[in-house]
């Protein structure tokens, strides 16, 4: 219903309301002139809280001439006998007029209330949208169509001082130009064109303008676009200082992890080189002195050649496989398999490593196939018997058991290691899956370069699964991975 239909509708109900009481009252139950005047103003008050202050205005103008008529002596005329009767019309009047008045102040009020509350919802729901990314970038280019989703305007347009683009919610211009955003930029002042239903408004920090923002065809109180503003304001400058942040954290990383890089190289490449370094220059002087060694201390010598050499080719394997898994450039062949191959490979290339350590598996024969490459997965055993083997102690038993798991409507076969070792704090748990991390107090009593688990990660992740422990100090711990089921 549009509104002439509907100020027509409540002119119709004001006049049909007074000839209601009217026949009702003065006609049928013959009311007193007090109870008729009552029932007026009721009505009257109704009518102002149902449709307006000028229909209830006209009931006033009509019930008055009503009241006259049917209810002051002498009835059925329009004059008025008594003196105080005079009194008591206009008293109805005053009295209809300020009802009238009073309940449109309170249903303009309340008509207010309602759309600051709605007002306050949708700055709070696009306060909560700002916050769905931390990427300038992203961020700009979303907050023109947020702003149109949430207070259902037109379009918008945001520039900033700092860029030369501008930032539309769609193709069209609307009257946003680029020339008259940056024009509000510059004078760091709004501007407002009623006719084009056009609105700019600086985007302000404090006192320092940090861009503008244009919509178009917006109904919005020039405080709501204002707090649009500030919100905008304070969104790009905090989704600048975590980009900031984010590079400073890569930045102090990045040297944290170059350091711990050398450190590793020096220590773990340097101790092969050594040993290779002191056996050589200790055969090669047997031969330019007169005393010589004996063939069990060449035998010997020669033997930590091998041994190193195999040691520090091993070292330089790990590091370009790792590289190469960081690329994304290990191919891999998945294939549905049962697990026990992988790890009964696994067992017969590590043996030598688990002869002081009794070792138990077990492997329910029911269990479902997974889907990977069976290499890999034993690349991953190896790591890990390893590791059970280097840092438990001489007959400490090792456990491998294999179980499968719904999670999250998700069949997976989860394969886990448990040793006896010294246990991992807790603070180091999530740190030892990181590249050349190691064990604070064992890196001296275990050779290694802490490639091992990053490269499980790597291989485990790869496969869609989840590599872990959990780990209790002097009680040893339990490495486990997840791999999808298929």
């Amino acid at each position: 219903m549009n509104a002439a239909a509907r100020s027509g509708a409540g002119y119709l109900i004001a006049a049909l309301s007074v000839a209601g009481i009217t026949l009702v009252g003065a006609r049928w139950l013959h009311l007193n002139p007090t109870t008729i005047a009552l029932a007026f103003v009721l009505s009257i008050l109704a009518i102002s809280a149902s449709w307006g202050v000028r229909e209830a205005v006209f009931m006033s103008v009509v019930a008055t001439l009503a009241f006259d008529y049917f209810s002051l002596p002498p009835i059925g005329t329009l004059s008025i006998a008594d003196p105080q009767n005079w009194i008591a019309l206009f008293t109805f009047l005053v009295t209809a007029v300020a009802v009238s008045e009073l309940s449109a102040r309170a249903r303009r009020g309340a008509r207010s209330a309602i759309e600051r509350r709605r007002e306050l919802e949708r700055l709070y729901a696009f306060s909560q949208l700002l916050l769905s990314s931390d990427n300038p970038a992203e961020l700009l280019n979303l907050i023109p169509r947020y702003i149109v989703e949430s207070f259902g305007i037109r379009s918008a347009a945001i520039s900033l001082s700092s860029r030369a683009d501008v930032y539309r919610s769609g193709p069209t211009i609307d009257g946003l130009e680029s020339q008259d955003l940056q024009l509000v930029c510059l004078r760091g002042e709004p501007r407002f064109d009623a006719v084009r239903e056009l609105a700019f408004m600086p985007l302000r920090m404090g006192i320092r303008v940090v861009g503008c923002m244009g919509v178009a065809g917006s109904a919005l109180s020039r405080q709501t676009l204002e707090a649009i503003g500030s919100l905008v304001a304070i969104a790009i400058e905090r989704a600048g200082a975590v980009e900031k942040l984010s590079r400073a954290e890569a930045a102090r990383e990045s040297e944290q992890l170059r350091s711990v890089l050398l450190d590793s190289v020096t220590h773990e490449f340097r101790t092969p080189l050594t040993a290779i370094k002191a056996s050589v220059t200790s055969l090669l002087g047997s031969q330019s002195q007169a005393s010589s060694h004996s063939p069990e201390e060449k035998q010997e010598l020669l033997t930590i050649i091998n041994e190193e050499s195999d040691r520090l080719n091993r070292l330089i394997g790990e590091a370009a496989e790792m590289a190469q898994l960081d690329a994304n450039k290990v191919e891999f062949r998945f294939e549905s398999s049962p697990i026990s191959g992988p790890v009964e490979e696994a067992l017969s290339e590590v043996k030598q490593l688990l002869v002081q350590h009794p070792v138990e598996v077990r492997i329910p024969a029911d269990l479902p196939n997974a889907r990977m490459d069976s290499a890999h997965v034993k690349e991953v055993m190896v790591h890990l018997l390893e590791n059970a083997a280097k840092y438990s102690p001489a007959g400490a038993p090792i456990r491998i058991t294999a179980e499968a798991k719904d999670t999250n409507n998700d069949q997976t076969l989860t394969v886990n290691i448990a040793d006896r070792g010294p246990g991992i704090d807790d603070f180091e748990q999530s740190l030892v899956f990181e590249k050349f991390y190691r064990g604070r107090n064992q890196r001296v009593q275990v050779h290694g370069t802490g490639m091992g688990l990053a490269i499980c990660k790597a291989i485990v992740e790869a496969h869609g699964g989840r590599l872990g422990v959990t780990s209790q100090l002097g009680h040893g711990s339990v490495f486990y991975f997840s791999l999808p089921v298929g």
